[in-house]
């Protein structure tokens, strides 16, 4: 455990204030306080507000932007919670979208990336956040990933989830060759050059950012029982096995294709590091199913550290009052961005 002199700065970005991101951040930031410190960006007199009702012995500490910028992130030790005042533009009412405050939760995203360039913040972790607040705001957002990746100027960035799937087992990892795209677009947007890069992608923050000295990436197929020889579609001949052969020559420990249908099995993935699923359905349903509420969304192949949870705003509790939502993909995802920021210090040594 890191003494209190010693732990990383986190900053937790609190989300979509109508939905669950407020009460998970304040409690898992509360809860991982002795080993993090964790620092909240939002609205600090709604988050204290919060804090009350959820706990009145939750001690949050209000720091303006400007004195973050004048002298730095303060150390409280672990009695108090720091919150960086990024005020919003309309009164909050749980379960309610209101666009008034869409630029405020994009200002919190750039506030996190200034702050872990300027050395405030080793890791950043996202509470979900609803998109259609900020495109109905007048600002063009399709989600977290993207959002970091322009704004850091990342060419091409990897969706990853990982879980543990019974506690004290080695977690499954699972990243995507495509993201958010529909499914009749999928085959095309997978290229030899593009999945030779995510191959890379992955191989490389495996080693920097989670001390995996030899990668063991499983990779699958696209179609049906890896396109069958042919029979059941090329993809797999054309496309993905000439990517995993250009991996190799460089060092990566890529194999497959593998039928996905069969592949999560633990007789396969007890030696592997991660699966390397071609489309988000193909992969996640696995994971979610196995790990949901411990899962963690983590960004691959950016300048930094990101995680997030593995689920959305969840309005319908947060309308329902305080205490009903889980907190524990929270608390994972701060957990390991803690472990990460182990692992690239260590690597950097």
């Amino acid at each position: 455990m890191h003494q209190a002199s010693t732990r990383p700065a986190i900053a937790i970005t609190t989300g979509e204030p109508a939905g669950i991101g407020p009460e998970i951040s304040i409690r898992a930031a509360w809860a991982m306080r002795a080993q993090v410190n964790c620092v909240l960006l939002g609205d600090a007199a709604f988050l204290a507000l919060t804090a009350s009702l959820i706990d009145p012995a939750i001690e949050l500490a209000a720091l303006s932007v400007q004195a973050l910028r004048n002298g730095g992130l303060p150390h409280f030790g672990p009695s108090r919670i720091a919150v960086i005042d990024v005020p919003l533009g309309a009164h909050v009412v749980p379960g309610v979208l209101d666009p008034a405050n869409g630029r405020a939760l994009l200002a919190t995203l750039d506030l996190a990336l200034e702050g872990a360039r300027a050395g405030w913040f080793d890791a950043i972790v996202t509470a979900p956040l609803q998109k259609s607040t900020i495109n109905d705001a007048g600002v063009a957002f399709s989600g977290h990933t993207e959002y970091l990746a322009e704004k850091t100027g990342t060419a091409q960035v990897v969706m990853m989830l990982a879980g543990e799937t019974e506690p004290g087992n080695p977690p499954l990892r699972v990243a995507l060759a495509t993201t958010h795209l529909p499914l009749k677009d999928v085959a095309a947007a997978i290229t030899r050059e593009g999945l030779a890069r995510v191959i890379g992608i992955i191989h490389d923050d495996l080693k920097t950012k989670f001390g995996i000295a030899a990668p063991r990436i499983l990779v699958t197929g696209l179609n049906p029982h890896a396109g069958e020889n042919g029979y059941l579609g090329r993809e797999e001949i054309d496309t993905i096995t000439p990517a995993l052969e250009q991996a190799r020559a460089n060092g990566i420990d890529a194999r497959g294709p593998y039928p996905a249908d069969t592949l999560f099995q633990h007789k396969y993935l007890i030696d592997a590091d991660c699966v390397l699923a071609m489309y988000h359905d193909q992969g996640l349903p696995v994971l979610k199913y196995a790990t949901f509420g411990r899962g963690v969304n983590i960004t691959l192949g950016l300048p930094l550290i990101r995680t997030s949870v593995d689920h959305g705003t969840a309005l319908d509790l947060a309308a329902a009052g305080l205490g009903r939502a889980d907190c524990g993909s929270m608390e994972q995802a701060i957990r390991t961005a803690l472990h990460m920021v182990d692992a690239q210090r260590a690597s950097q040594l």
